[in-house]
């Protein structure tokens, strides 16, 4: 007898043997002996997630039990795997509670290009670690009236900006528990580093170029002071100026304790474009990326702890 397994398995659950719909993303094989039962008793434990495969699909282990509705106990334990949908928010509680604790309540700082989704992903990491948000362009134009930062770069300079962004990750660095998204240029200073590195975790947001310039162009650039003024079509002169800035930046966007590349992201999950990829999905390679640096020597004398 061959049963189909679905998506909404509860533990336990009686299931009557000939119930199971012909189509199936997995299957249990039961002993022949539990063919005469019309009826089974069965034990489902799963583990979330263990493999990637199709579009918002992953392959899940599983363990069953079986026992009849006559007090029969199986001999034997079955196992096997099944593609169940891809529950993102899920994936993303489990794998939050999985780090946090190794955490040590070290802050996060995200680090990238203008437009690579610190902000949202860094809200997403926050809330699910019970973690506090700052955006440090945010708290500048706050220590300037409210004045956006595209107005502090043409009325005070890039040197301005550059001053008040030291002082603010200064102050930031002697907190705890805190996701900081960095500025695009943060990471040009030595000082700044030094700061992030303080019981710091730095996390670099790698974006392809083209789709950072797909999305600059997409809001305008009134608000991105390095670009505004670049000729040209939004998305050329947003292409032309970013790779100008990753030619500058990279080497030090390099430096952080962990990278995460939205072209690995969209090849495991298989998706054509990393447009198609959501601010979840990114936050979850996030936390997996930081679950490898915490588990190498560097990281374990940054939390002062064991895996």
């Amino acid at each position: 007898m061959e049963a189909g397994v679905f998506c909404s398995l509860k533990c336990p659950t009686w299931i009557e043997s000939e119930g199971f719909g012909a189509k199936s993303t997995g299957s249990l094989r039961f002993g022949r002996i539990l063919k005469r039962d019309q009826k089974v008793r069965v034990v489902v434990s799963a583990q979330f997630p263990v493999q990637a495969s199709s579009n918002r699909h992953r392959s899940v282990s599983f363990e069953v039990c079986c026992s009849s509705s006559k007090n029969f106990s199986a001999s034997t334990l079955e196992t096997g795997s099944v593609q169940l949908p891809y529950d993102e928010a899920l994936i993303l509680k489990n794998k939050s509670q999985e780090i946090e604790p190794y955490l040590n309540g070290h802050n996060i700082y995200l680090v990238g290009l203008m437009g690579s989704g610190k902000t949202t992903v860094g809200k997403i990491l926050s809330c699910e670690l019970s973690y506090s948000f700052y955006d440090s362009d945010a708290l500048i134009e706050q220590e300037v009236n409210g004045m956006p930062v595209a107005e502090i770069f043409k009325l005070h300079g890039e040197s301005f900006f550059r001053k008040k962004e030291t002082e603010i990750l200064g102050r930031l660095s002697s907190k705890k528990q805190l996701v900081v998204s960095t500025g695009g240029g943060a990471v040009i200073k030595d000082e700044n580093w030094d700061y992030m590195q303080k019981k710091g975790i730095s996390v670099w947001l790698d974006v392809p170029l083209e789709a950072l310039a797909q999305r600059i162009a997409a809001v305008g650039t009134q608000s991105r002071p390095l670009l505004h003024y670049e000729p040209g079509d939004p998305y050329t002169k947003a292409l032309k100026r970013l790779s100008y800035l990753l030619e500058q930046r990279g080497k030090y966007y390099a430096k952080a304790n962990a990278r995460v590349s939205l072209e690995e992201i969209a090849g495991k999950l298989s998706y054509q474009d990393v447009s198609d990829l959501t601010p979840t999905e990114i936050a979850i390679e996030a936390l997996e990326q930081i679950e490898e640096y915490l588990k190498n020597e560097g990281g374990m004398a940054i939390a002062g702890l064991q895996f």
